[in-house]
């Protein structure tokens, strides 16, 4: 089993920047597929953006693209959400998650084990 705790939100003016991490516990995190997911008010939790075992390979929301970078260091346990030119529209808890099967999809059932969440605010 892995533990996640998200950090790194908080208020941020259209336009800027914020960098979330996630920091997993155990010695097994490398074995796992990461991805990150939001949840607005109001809304279901939505994908954001996943990454693989070694981090070769990324996908990511359309809303996304071109504008958040996902990325792990399996030294230290921890993956990144690097987001820039946010909007409001990004206004949400995000969350990461760990797929134990190494498949880091888009969809939440392929997800075993979620973080608490971490909020992230974005005024117009």
């Amino acid at each position: 089993q892995v533990q996640l705790v998200e950090s790194g939100g908080g208020l941020v003016q259209a336009g800027g920047s914020l960098r979330l991490s996630c920091a997993a516990s155990g010695r097994t995190f490398s074995t796992y597929a990461m991805g990150w997911f939001r949840q607005a008010p109001g809304k279901e939790r939505e994908f954001v953006a996943a990454i693989s075992r070694s981090g070769a390979r990324t996908i990511y929301a359309n809303s996304v693209k071109g504008r958040f970078t996902i990325s792990r260091d399996n030294a230290k346990n921890t993956v990144y959400l690097q987001m820039s030119s946010l909007k409001f529209e990004d206004t949400a808890v995000y969350y990461c998650a760990a797929d134990r099967g190494g498949v880091g999809g888009s969809r939440r059932t392929d997800y075993d084990y979620w973080g608490q969440g971490t909020q992230v605010t974005v005024s117009s």
